[in-house]
């Protein structure tokens, strides 16, 4: 059975100075999170944002075309109230990080992996004076602990927002270190998307294009631009 998509029940969308940032209204009412909680936003461009969204529903409301308001629900809902929980699992993507896995032939994919993600490897270590082992296989390894642990503090220095969209771009690409480097603008999401997709594009220069993977990569890159512009509207006045 199809979920039932509400309608459109408001004529007027505005931004508003509220006690502890900015606020959204809907003919005049303040907006509240899925949980009810107050929708208290840090900029107002992030506000200004997510009012578009609102603004630019038709007669029916599609929550899936509206990731600002998804990403700042989520901060306010889950990533404050569970924070603890969820900095330990996006940190625990370093254990296990998708560029650390590399594969042992072809010649061609094992090089192409090497050109791409050798450089985020590169940059880690630069950025954070830390490093984690590549291998070739899916064995896992274990990986230094003080380089766990100083991630770990790296990613409890994001405030909610923030780490509400450090968490999608970590989960959507598999990797922290990906994730990391759009959050501190090394990477564009395009190039996070291609990073994170290496191996399955190279598979579909070689046998073709699979119409199902290209709808998730597609999905993929969709959620790495939208939380890569929710950062960018934190940063603003």
């Amino acid at each position: 059975m199809l979920g039932h998509t509400p309608s459109r029940f408001y004529k007027a969308v505005a931004v508003t100075n509220v006690a502890d940032g900015w606020g959204v209204t809907l003919d005049g009412k303040l907006l509240r999170s899925p949980a009810k909680n107050a929708l208290n936003l840090p900029t107002k461009a992030l506000a200004s944002g997510i009012a578009a969204e609102w603004d630019a529903q038709s007669d029916k409301i599609r929550p899936h075309s509206m990731p600002l308001m998804q990403f700042a629900a989520t901060a306010i809902d889950r990533v404050a109230p569970e924070r603890a929980r969820i900095v330990a699992d996006l940190a625990s993507y370093a254990g296990t990080d998708l560029i650390c896995y590399r594969a042992t032939d072809p010649a061609a994919l094992v090089e192409r992996e090497t050109q791409v993600w050798d450089p985020l490897l590169d940059w880690l270590r630069r950025r954070y004076d830390v490093s984690l082992t590549a291998t070739k296989g899916i064995v896992a390894i274990d990986q230094p602990s003080v380089t766990l642990e100083a991630l770990t503090r790296v990613v409890e220095g994001y405030e909610p927002f923030a780490l509400s969209a450090l968490a999608a771009l970590v989960s959507a690409t598999g990797s922290l270190v990906i994730g990391l480097a759009v959050a501190e603008g090394e990477l564009t999401a395009e190039q996070a998307g291609h990073a994170a997709q290496l191996d399955e594009l190279f598979q579909a220069e070689r046998w073709g294009e699979d119409r199902e993977a290209l709808d998730r990569r597609v999905g993929q890159l969709a959620e790495l631009v939208a939380a890569r512009r929710f950062l960018d509207l934190l940063a603003q006045p």
